[in-house]
Order: C-alpha cells, then structure tokens, then sequence
C-alpha cells in the first residue's frame, strides 16, 4: 500500500517540496505519495488531525505554521530525540511524523541550510563571523545546527531590536555552543563591521524589499546567502553589487531539509545533487 504524505502551508501552491519528493520517491523506489495541502489560517491543528485519522504518515510543515506545530507534537521517540529537540528549543517544527496515535515533530531546515552551505557551496562556517538577519521562525529554524559548525561570532540582526534581544534570551538558555560569541544588533549599528557569511532569514524578499544593510559589510570572500528561493531578492542583487564573492538563494536548502524529512520517514536518504540540478535548470 502506498504511504501517503503531505506539506501543510498558506499559501502553499507555489511549494516545490511534491515535486522534490516525487524525484526522491523515483530515485529511491520507496512507495509513496506526497501532495500539497493549503490550510486555512485557524484551521492547522485540525488538518494534521484528519490526516492522522486518515492514514497519512506524516507530513512537512511551512509557513505560518511552523510555531504551531510546535504546539501540537504529542510525543517524542528515543530515535528522534535529538532531532526533536533543536526544534523544540526554537519552538519551530517542520516535519511531522504520525506514529502509534502520537505525532512526532522534526525541524530540519537549520540542516537542510547547514548542508547546502558546507556540501553544496564549499563554504566553511567554523571560525566564521556570521550575521544572521531576522529573528522569526525561519531564524530560530536553522540556530543550533548553524551554531553545532562553531563560528567565531552570530550577531542576529532584526528590523525591532527587542525581538533580537528575547531571539539571543532564547539561544542562551537552551544553548551548549559557548565557542560562539552571540549578539545582537538593529541594521544602523552594523555600520564599520564586516561578515564572512550573511543569511537573509526574513520575509523581505517575499515583497520585494532590502533589509537596509550597510555598505562595505561583505568581508574579502564572503558568502550572501537568502532562505527565499525562485527570485533574485533585492538582498542578492545588494550582495552582487556589494562585494559579495558568492551569493545563493535557498533552493539548496528547500532539497536538502526534504531529504533530511524523507530519511526520518523511510529510513532512506535520497541523492540531493541531482535534484537540485533538475530544479535549477527549470
């Protein structure tokens, strides 16, 4: 019998992750089916439940859900402790898994970025300054794996200083990387410092506007990437014309967390390298 998977969002019909599945599903021969599911903003808890009565096996979740599903994951199994737990000390979860009447909950984005920055872009993240712009759910996502790579320094950055402030409260009591010094920072106080990779972790890009980043923060070699795929976002083009030596968008990042998701289901981890080309060539 085929098992049946799904991704959860609003809006959700620009989602590539059926596809990405589908060339998992046929690189890898396991019988499954994944689909997109638009739910109504109120209407979250109540989809995964029918889901779950439905015989589904789990599922991946995006925006705006991602805090809520933290909200509403029963239990945890001793395999996936690990995994669990980064995503529930960033109170953001993305992956869903549907097993003996409980619902167990996954964040692999913070790997899925990790992955496509180390594997995919040859980029070494230890010993790195490193500033992140946002304090949302896409930044608390990706915080502890970005930190597990030990960077020299993360200054998280946000439009309201206050989020960024209550954003580090949280690093700082649930975290364990003490090699890393973390702060934080508004967009004028970057003026005079440089980084070595830069992560737009905001929803600018989604309306076309530019975190307002000083000139001359791109250090010698460094790396701008953005979470946002499909578009070239005003962040990129600013790397572009800024001295960035790379720029990427997170089309890496959207194949490598569905692979992460598609091994914690089937067990099985799926060439990334092949999808992201056929992906990028569309």
């Amino acid at each position: 019998m085929t098992d049946k998977y799904a991704v959860i969002g609003n809006p959700i019909a620009h989602s590539k992750s059926p596809q990405i599945h589908k060339m998992f599903r046929d690189q890898t021969g396991e019988d499954i089916s994944y689909e997109a599911i638009l739910a109504p903003p109120d209407g979250f808890a109540s989809v995964v439940e029918r889901l779950r009565k439905e015989g589904y096996k789990g599922c991946n979740v995006t925006v705006p859900f991602k805090f809520e599903a933290s909200n509403i994951v029963s239990d945890i199994s001793k395999e996936s402790l690990d995994a669990f737990d980064a995503g529930h000390k960033a109170d953001a979860v993305n992956t869903l898994v549907f097993r003996d009447e409980k619902i167990i909950g996954h964040n692999t984005d913070g790997i899925g970025l990790v992955r496509d920055i180390t594997n995919n872009l040859h980029f070494e993240i230890a010993g790195k300054r490193v500033l992140l712009m946002g304090a949302g759910g896409a930044a608390y996502g990706v915080l502890h794996p970005l930190l597990d790579k030990q960077p020299k320094e993360l200054v998280i950055a946000n439009r309201t200083l206050e989020k960024a402030v209550q954003f580090k409260k949280t690093v700082e009591q649930t975290t364990q990387f003490l090699t890393t010094s973390i702060s934080v920072s508004d967009y004028p106080a970057l003026s005079g410092k440089q980084f070595d990779l830069i992560i737009n972790a905001t929803s600018s890009g989604l309306s076309g506007e530019m975190p307002p980043l000083p000139p001359g923060i791109f250090a010698p070699g460094a790396l701008a990437y953005d979470m946002m795929y499909g578009r070239e976002t005003p962040f990129m083009a600013f790397a572009r014309a800024h001295g960035a030596a790379a720029v990427s968008d997170g089309l890496g990042m959207l194949v490598e967390q569905a692979a992460e998701s598609f091994f914690i289901w089937r067990g099985v981890r799926p060439e990334t390298r092949p999808v992201i080309a056929a992906l990028q060539q569309q």
